[in-house]
């Protein structure tokens, strides 16, 4: 048997949500609640708040839904009886979307029609502070230090950007937003030389493989520097990378991805490793043409040159990141080791990078270049 829910027209999941808002809450709240200070928005997790849903989105996690951020001494007195009056007063349905969620045995929920109340719905309760705190782990009471930013994975800061705010009477989630919109200038820095000094630190080795036989080697070794360019990519672009699901989706939109691409399909499609090297010189060529015109540095050499004495022609990435650290004004960030950049540029793993309790544990590394024994 199908689903019905799959068989409706598909509205874009940002879409529904604001929808779900202006029709149905904001005038049940105005009705019920009408002096009562609040903010409303689609932040936090979802491929919908990145904008990268699709039909096949809709049979987990998704619907119309919602955070309602509450004044600190209004969550525990009112939140309580606005959940209650939503549950029996919300419409049905919305845009043809039921707003009642039932919940799968591993815990995610799915949307169900239902032809009476209360309603199962998601709109979830909470105050400012509460979400930047267990979302980001991130004191929104204290300003922002460099180790701060370095700490919060550009993965939750991209949907903190790219989630919708559709009201906000308290005017802190609108502040925390604009002061998450980008990194500061000299952090940005920091974090360029350190993409920089990951392209620098595998350079040679594409070729080093290919010389001696191991072409999946040197295939493995290319596709990280793919990676790393792609990265490098987003920061130039001024933009944050989501997690791997849509990195290469959200790359696609940037304005670079159009001359990039090409010279990626050229590293896939190498037969050699000298034309897999040649493809990627390519590439970080394009990237160090982009970082002159920035003029954030001196003008840089753009050419690739040889490794030493050895048949490896490479762009000598370093020179890009030293230049960018002698760059930074800002003593706290002067003061950050060279080479490790952020939390995502030393990690991958998703039980770090998705679990804002285990941030804290890593301020020390940044502060000393040693993890905390």
């Amino acid at each position: 048997m199908s689903d019905p829910i799959m068989q409706l027209p598909f509205v874009k999941g940002l879409d529904l949500c604001q929808a779900f808002f202006t029709e149905a809450v904001r005038p049940l709240l105005s009705h019920h609640f009408p002096h009562l200070p609040y903010a409303a928005g689609r932040l936090g997790g979802g491929s919908d708040v990145l904008g990268c849903d699709t039909p096949q989105s809709r049979d987990h996690d998704w619907g119309p839904r919602l955070t309602l951020f509450l004044a600190e001494e209004d969550l525990a007195s009112q939140a309580p009886a606005i959940d209650a009056m939503l549950r029996q007063a919300l419409p049905l349905t919305i845009l043809g979307y039921p707003t009642h969620y039932g919940r799968h045995p591993d815990g995610t929920t799915h949307l169900e029609f239902t032809d009476q109340p209360p309603v199962n719905h998601q709109v979830e309760f909470t105050t400012a502070a509460r979400f930047f705190r267990d979302y980001l782990a991130l004191d929104i009471s204290r300003p922002m230090q460099a180790v701060d930013w370095l700490l919060r994975p550009s993965q939750l800061l991209a949907t903190v950007r790219h989630g919708r705010l559709f009201h906000d009477q308290i005017g802190e989630v609108t502040a925390v937003r604009q002061q998450l919109h980008f990194y500061p200038h000299d952090v940005w820095l920091y974090l360029l030389a350190g993409q920089w000094t990951r392209l620098a630190q595998e350079e040679p080795f594409v070729g080093r493989t290919g010389d001696v036989g191991d072409d999946l080697g040197s295939r493995l070794i290319a596709a990280r520097q793919v990676y790393n360019l792609m990265r490098l990519a987003f920061l130039l672009e001024k933009a944050y990378a989501p997690y791997s699901k849509w990195f290469g989706t959200a790359f696609a939109r940037l304005p670079c991805a159009a001359d990039l691409r090409p010279l990626f399909d050229q590293v896939w499609q190498a037969a050699s490793w000298q034309s897999r090297e040649q493809a990627l010189n390519q590439a970080t060529r394009y990237l160090a043409r982009w970082h002159n015109r920035w003029q954030l540095t001196e003008p840089l050499p753009e050419a690739e040159r040889w490794f030493y004495e050895r048949p490896y022609r490479i762009s000598h990435a370093d020179q890009y990141a030293d230049a960018l650290y002698d760059q930074i004004q800002d003593p706290q960030v002067r003061a950050l080791p060279r080479g490790l950049g952020s939390l995502d540029q030393l990690c991958d793993a998703t039980d770090v990078l998705a679990n804002p309790q285990r941030f804290p544990p890593f301020a020390d590394l940044f502060a000393t270049g040693k993890p905390k024994a």
